[in-house]
């Protein structure tokens, strides 16, 4: 009989996404240059994707489940910086990392599901601005 955080769609991708990485922590320890970092960095993001969703289910208030399911949806992301960080550092290339990406898109937009909406007076946007450009002189 399965715990109720094993039936959810997120936490098995966040598990997915474990199983996708390790090989690839594997492949980048054999890379000359210091990723000891940045592997132990992505290892335990990757962990606490899941943990913290596992808990977050278990939560029964409202305010505590998205305390974890937010940090759940930061490592998530913060997963997804790490391989481009590989990729930057020139460890991996952008192909070898899609498949991750893809997983950690899909646990990312399943997090913020879950999450109860931001009102609007706590979102953080950028001031509309209006730009003035001339391409007719070929400079813009």
């Amino acid at each position: 009989m399965p715990f109720d955080h094993e039936k959810l769609h997120v936490y098995q991708t966040g598990l997915q996404f474990i199983t996708w990485v390790t090989p690839l922590l594997e492949e980048v320890k054999e890379h000359r240059g210091t990723t000891a970092e940045i592997r132990d960095q992505l290892d335990r993001a990757s962990i606490s994707v899941v943990l913290n969703t596992a808990e977050g289910n278990g939560k029964q208030h409202p305010r505590l489940r998205a305390h974890f399911f937010e940090t759940a949806r930061g490592s998530a992301t913060e997963c997804a910086a790490g391989l481009d960080v590989l990729v930057a550092k020139g460890i991996t290339t952008p192909d070898r990392v899609t498949d991750g990406k893809s997983l950690l898109f899909r646990v990312v937009q399943m997090l913020t599901k879950m999450l109860p909406p931001l009102p609007e007076q706590d979102r953080v946007r950028e001031a509309q601005a209006a730009y003035d450009v001339d391409i007719a002189d070929g400079e813009g």
